[in-house]
């Protein structure tokens, strides 16, 4: 039974969660044309590349946002230059957010950067797209999930979800990656260590809010939690809804030969801990 654990010490993200399979060996060509199938390439560019966090190599995986080359990470004091100058993308866009168009942006203006997708758009997006059975219903499984925290906190039906973080192309990328690279690995069983979610407050759009944020606890409610005194939101919104559906089991390492491990960086760095999501796969 090939089986994957999540070893986040650190909490967990999408891209840490990419980054960290990729790591382990994941192919990423596989990643880039299953990813077509999505018919959005003109709006996004991929990139992974070795960092050192802390004393420890991993992989880095950024989704680059080639609309007005805005950057997407995921927290705001985050500097990284790529010889433009990127606007900061974090993964707080609950509900309908500040840069809201009234009236003009409704129609199919998939180049528009704030182009609202709603949870029904995604869900036909990825049904239509011709992805492998099981890789479909992962990544339907995961919007669902976040879907459903972010419809009940913000007391709007499923269907009328229509806010910015379901419908962000990192986050698309993100789930819908998640899955492919766990179909190409052949993983069968997924197990997870308890999630840390940090302390203290997080800025999203309605205000200030405590760590995790609403959302992200609606979407861990079930799930072993673990103390953490780091003042930081360790696991996002989309990371917390991969651990949630993916997770089959949380606890310590299940007994299993390790074949594969990955490092995946995030993208705060810690002066006494490395950012990092491990992963392990074997038998």
């Amino acid at each position: 039974m090939k089986t994957l654990y999540f070893d986040c010490f650190s909490g967990m993200s999408g891209d840490m969660v990419i980054g960290a399979l990729l790591d382990a060996g994941a192919d990423p060509q596989v990643l880039v044309e299953e990813l077509k199938k999505l018919q959005i390439e003109e709006e996004y560019e991929l990139q992974w590349n070795k960092v050192v966090k802390n004393g420890i190599t991993s992989t880095k995986f950024d989704v680059l946002l080639s609309d007005h080359t805005h950057y997407r990470s995921h927290d705001h004091h985050h500097e990284h230059h790529h010889g433009h100058s990127h606007h900061h993308e974090h993964e707080h866009h609950h509900g309908h957010d500040h840069h809201h168009d009234h009236g003009h942006n409704h129609g199919h203006d998939h180049h528009h950067r704030h182009h609202h997708r709603t949870y029904k758009d995604i869900t036909a997006m990825i049904q239509k797209a011709g992805f492998a059975e099981p890789v479909a219903d992962m990544a339907l499984r995961i919007f669902k999930k976040i879907g459903e925290a972010e419809g009940k906190i913000h007391g709007v039906p499923l269907e009328k979800v229509h806010f910015h973080e379901v419908g962000a192309v990192d986050s698309i990328i993100d789930i819908v990656g998640t899955a492919i690279l766990i179909h190409q690995l052949g993983i069968e069983a997924i197990q997870s260590a308890p999630v840390p979610v940090g302390t203290g407050r997080v800025h999203i759009d309605h205000g200030i809010y405590p760590v995790p944020a609403p959302a992200t606890l609606e979407m861990l409610r079930g799930v072993l939690l673990a103390q953490s005194d780091v003042r930081f939101e360790l696991t996002t919104p989309t990371g917390a809804a991969i651990a949630a559906v993916l997770a089959e089991k949380f606890g310590s390492i299940p007994s299993m030969r390790v074949e594969a491990i990955g490092y995946g960086a995030g993208t705060k760095t810690f002066a006494d801990r490395p950012n990092v999501l491990r992963v392990m796969i074997g038998e």
